[in-house]
């Protein structure tokens, strides 16, 4: 994904920042406990298609 992309998104729900995470291929709101998908090089930035973070994922 583009830095310079990843630089303009935001959370949908918190309006904070979002992080890459390569290996499960997300955008992480640590803010928001959401990792929302990137399917086909597109970020899925819905509430409803986002997963739940657990509080280990959110330590590491």
């Amino acid at each position: 994904m583009d830095t310079k992309l990843l630089e303009l998104l935001v959370c949908p729900v918190t309006k904070g920042p979002l992080e890459l995470n390569r290996d499960t291929q997300e955008l992480v709101s640590r803010s928001a406990r959401l990792a929302y998908p990137i399917r086909d090089g597109i970020p899925v930035l819905l509430e409803n298609e986002a997963r739940t973070l657990t509080d280990a994922e959110l330590e590491a």
